[in-house]
């Protein structure tokens, strides 16, 4: 199965790690512990099954929508949106470092916090969204996920209790 590279990007193969340049930012993927070859000739990556099992064909196909991410990913990026939503105690959400500070979540004293995975994944804060961008859909999704289970309500109704930092959108 042969992949065109889009117009803008580049892609390395180097040992079992492909790495995709574009100008968004860079992504790079290992692919030491799938079975199936894989190769960048000129402008396109060659994907290669093993075998001609239905297994197989599986794993083929997922490489090839990890290597479509990629490439989306470097030439429009990936953009998570959540929304901040509270009853009574006003949250307040700030970027400190690699984290996210989560705070006044229920009148608490201390903030709830989440982690920033990867280098390149921004998080922003517009009024009641935040919004977490970067060029890997692994780590942006990761990042928003890790937002939205910081503020996890436990031990009491989740019907009843519903603040928290909630994801609602994703975008290409």
């Amino acid at each position: 199965m042969n992949l065109p590279i889009p117009q803008g990007v580049s892609a390395q193969l180097v040992g079992s790690v492909l790495r995709v340049k574009g100008p968004k930012g860079e992504v790079s993927r290992d692919f030491s512990k799938v079975p199936l070859g894989i190769s960048v000739s000129g402008r396109e990556v060659v994907l290669e099954a093993f075998g001609s099992r239905r297994q197989d064909h599986a794993v083929l196909n997922t490489c090839k929508s990890h290597l479509d991410n990629m490439f989306v990913g470097v030439t429009k990026g990936f953009e998570y949106r959540l929304k901040v939503v509270y009853a009574h105690f006003p949250i307040t959400v700030k970027i400190k470092g690699g984290e996210v500070h989560i705070e006044n979540f229920y009148g608490e004293r201390f903030p709830r916090i989440a982690k920033i995975v990867g280098l390149q994944t921004k998080v922003t804060v517009e009024g009641d969204d935040v919004v977490v961008t970067g060029p890997s859909i692994d780590e942006v999704s990761q990042t928003a996920a890790n937002i939205e289970s910081a503020t996890k309500v436990k031990e009491r109704d989740a019907r009843v209790f519903l603040d928290g930092v909630y994801i609602y959108e994703r975008k290409k």
